[in-house]
């Protein structure tokens, strides 16, 4: 799991940003590692996250963004009625399943971000309050707001981890780095 991106490893514009989302990923699952089911779905902190939780939604957001650009319905369909679950395992869903998921969807993400002619390529932005009207945004901008959403949830794992067991980042990294 990259903890780390070099500089000089990236090669372009493309790889960089790719790179900087895969870091920002392993945060999230480093975060996961060890736990049993009940752990990942406990929400020991002030806030109603659990691990779970936050890497189902992690990969759903990040899959329904790529959709979006190349034009397609998200995978999950999520309304006001449903917008919740996002952030909980339900029936039939494990962290191993979702962490298999969100493999999947990050290679999509690879393949479409290193297909497109251009990273200027533009689609439009959800018709959603929360956004301009009739604004398009680029591809880069897409993988912006990907990392910068993962680095979000990184960070909430970060403290829901501490708080499950009091493993910080910095031991999960040395775990992940021995086994």
């Amino acid at each position: 799991m990259v903890t780390h991106v070099r500089a000089e490893a990236q090669g372009d514009e493309r790889g960089a940003l790719l790179s900087f989302l895969a870091e920002q990923r392993g945060g999230i699952r480093r975060a996961l590692l060890g736990l049993t089911p009940e752990q990942a779905a406990s929400r020991p902190s002030a806030s109603e996250l659990s691990l779970g939780g936050l890497l189902k939604h992690v990969a759903e957001v990040e899959q329904g963004w790529v959709a979006r650009a190349k034009g397609e319905p998200p995978a999950v369909k999520r309304d006001e009625s449903n917008w919740h679950e996002c952030f909980l395992l339900v029936a039939g869903e494990s962290v191993e399943q979702q962490l298999a998921y969100w493999e999947r969807v990050a290679a999509e993400t690879e393949s479409y971000v290193r297909s497109v002619p251009s990273l200027d390529d533009t689609f439009p932005l959800p018709n959603d309050p929360w956004f301009p009207p009739d604004e398009a945004v680029s591809v880069r901008w897409l993988v912006l707001h990907l990392i910068r959403e993962t680095a979000r949830h990184a960070g909430h794992a970060d403290i829901v981890r501490e708080s499950l067991d009091g493993r910080t980042a910095f031991e999960l990294v040395a775990q992940a780095q021995a086994g």
